[in-house]
């Protein structure tokens, strides 16, 4: 197969300088955090990083369609001495994939002809969503229940078939690469120090080898109970990808004929790998968080209109680690525009919840924590050219971290049923719940003696710091459509404001109480279960306003970077192993 390189040299030289492409670094080869692990421990290590390369594949494969060959395109031309294929090879492996998106909100395309789809691999590429839509309502109309079901739920590829569309479970479509990370599990499993983590390791291969969601909600039942391991392995499963299958409930008639099937739409399953080591002092750290949470669950605005996955009166099946990272790869490795640094799982679609099984958050010490001279300069630049220099003194990165535990809280409080009405919405609208929850639940953590007022006021402050983006994101951008809205609704509350530099001051007095008033309006448009509201909600607050364009000036002017890449020395010498 023959392909043609979209971006020219002068381009690819530009975006892989290291002014625009920036390294983040996880675990080194000789890392203390390694060198301390049982030998057992080390040989299993091994095996987790094999097992997130072949999940990588699965990824790709998921992404689009033309992924792997164009990869193997790049390789071969390499060997020719190619040097456009080799920068452009570079590009690829920091987003794993033809097509990502840059900090500025543009797409990165590296093949030539090769179009952003909604619908990613998970659908035919030529599928649009009207016919998408229309085809849904022949087969329902053609009492085709079950077929439509399959295709609907978030394990399945979608291929045409005739007419009509056919849907092939994940274990099936994926077969080759789950049996190769189902027998590297094993292999770990063998030899890892902890009996808890060997059994989740084992439940988590028979689920790759089986077409049947119990065995995944077996497996993630396990995983949410680990909490005293060394080591840590996840297969995480997010739906933020797949923009098709939201859009059923657009269609009036399709969404009728849906709810008379009693069909529900759950969006594609991203499938990543994380794979580090359990850092004993920052999980005491977050535990000491834990013992709160039944008091954020009882401070939720309209707490007695909905249940919610935590209890305000009993033990909540919720564990947290802090994880140094060795290898972030497929969903959780792909940097587009920016990589996550926490994730609270399973998420509320997922079987596990309902048969009594609990969430469990991790944290990523090596993405959160970039040290580097380089990243120093860059936030030095940025706080003096956009935050009120009265306020330097409260700002602190650490202060990003505390907020972001909140966050991943939050999570598991507000509406835990429901959402999927919101349809391609439900993200966004989820995580503006999950920052707002954060903000909003500081007071009660202050006054229980969580953070002191000095920490309340730099998570304040440090949050409003970086509620601002160098452009306009995409929809499909869900966690910074959210941010876009934050910053418009705080400067519509008077928590925020920008003067005619472009300078950010932040009025600390009216934060919380501005949070407080956007998470409750976040949580009636869940409740409401309607997308048209959730739509409204939507296009209220994500507004790019001459105040927010006047920051996103600055920032591209003090910061050039465009997009990163994940540097695993310790992952790629195990993997060598």
């Amino acid at each position: 197969m023959s392909f043609e390189l979209n971006l020219t040299t002068e381009e690819l030289e530009k975006r892989t300088n290291k002014d625009f492409l920036i390294r983040k670094p996880m675990l080194e080869k000789d890392a203390e955090e390694y060198n301390n692990l049982a030998d057992g421990d080390k040989e299993a290590l091994k095996h987790l990083v094999k097992a997130a390369n072949y999940a990588n594949l699965v990824y790709m494969k998921q992404d689009n369609v033309l992924n792997i060959p164009f990869k193997n395109y790049l390789e071969e031309e390499i060997k020719k001495g190619n040097k456009a294929a080799e920068l452009t090879k570079i590009l690829f492996d920091a987003q794993l994939g033809i097509i990502g998106i840059d900090s500025e909100s543009k797409p990165v395309i590296l093949l030539k002809g090769a179009k952003v789809l909604d619908g990613k691999a998970f659908y035919p590429n030529d599928l649009s969503k009207e016919e998408f839509h229309t085809i849904l309502k022949n087969m329902l109309k053609d009492g085709k229940k079950e077929e439509v079901q399959a295709i609907l739920n978030q394990r399945s590829i979608v291929k045409r078939e005739g007419n009509g569309l056919k849907a092939f479970d994940y274990t099936v479509e994926f077969k080759e690469e789950f049996e190769c990370i189902a027998k590297e599990l094993e292999m770990a499993a063998k030899t890892s120090t902890n009996k808890d983590f060997n059994e989740y390791l084992l439940l988590q291969a028979k689920a790759l080898r089986e077409n049947n969601p119990m065995s995944d909600a077996q497996a993630d039942k396990k995983w949410a109970t680990l909490q005293d391991t060394p080591l840590e392995f996840t297969i995480s499963r997010e739906q933020y990808a797949d923009l098709l299958t939201g859009t059923v409930i657009e269609d009036e008639e399709l969404k009728l004929l849906l709810e008379q099937n009693d069909i529900t739409a759950i969006s594609k399953d991203s499938i990543g790998i994380r794979v580090g080591i359990v850092n004993k002092k920052g999980t005491e750290d977050l535990l000491k968080v834990k013992a709160y949470l039944p008091l954020m669950a009882e401070n939720m605005p309209l707490k007695e209109k909905y249940e919610q996955n935590i209890s305000s009166e009993e033990d909540n099946l919720q564990t947290m680690v802090d994880v140094d990272i060795v290898s972030l790869r497929g969903d959780e490795g792909s940097y587009r525009g920016g990589i996550t640094i926490a994730q609270n799982l399973p998420n509320n679609d997922k079987l596990s919840l309902t048969i009594g099984g609990g969430r469990r958050n991790v944290y990523h010490r090596q993405v959160r924590t970039s040290n580097s001279p380089e990243a120093l300069e860059r936030r030095k630049k940025r706080l003096d050219a956009t935050l009120d220099k009265e306020l330097h003194k409260f700002y602190n990165p650490e202060a990003d971290h505390w907020f972001t535990i909140g966050h991943e809280n939050v999570h598991s409080l507000g509406p835990k049923s429901g959402t999927e009405a919101l349809g391609k919405y439900k993200n966004i609208i989820e995580e503006n719940k999950a920052d707002m929850g954060s903000l909003a639940l500081l007071d009660c953590l202050t006054n229980a003696g969580v953070y002191t007022q000095e920490e309340k006021n730099q998570i304040l402050v440090t949050f409003g710091a970086n509620c601002f983006l160098k452009a306009k994101p995409e929809m499909s951008q869900a966690h910074r459509v959210r941010t876009v809205m934050q910053a418009y609704f705080f400067i519509k509350e008077g928590a925020i404001s920008v003067n005619n530099e472009g300078v950010i001051n932040i009025n600390i007095e009216k934060m919380i109480p501005a949070a407080r008033k956007m998470l409750t309006e976040i949580i009636e448009v869940q409740l409401s279960q309607n997308f048209n509201r959730g739509e409204k909600y939507i296009n209220d607050y994500f507004k790019w306003t001459d105040d927010i364009e006047k920051v996103s000036a600055k920032l591209k002017e003090i910061d050039k970077s465009l997009n990163g890449m994940l540097v695993t020395p310790l992952a790629d010498l195990l993997s060598e192993g």
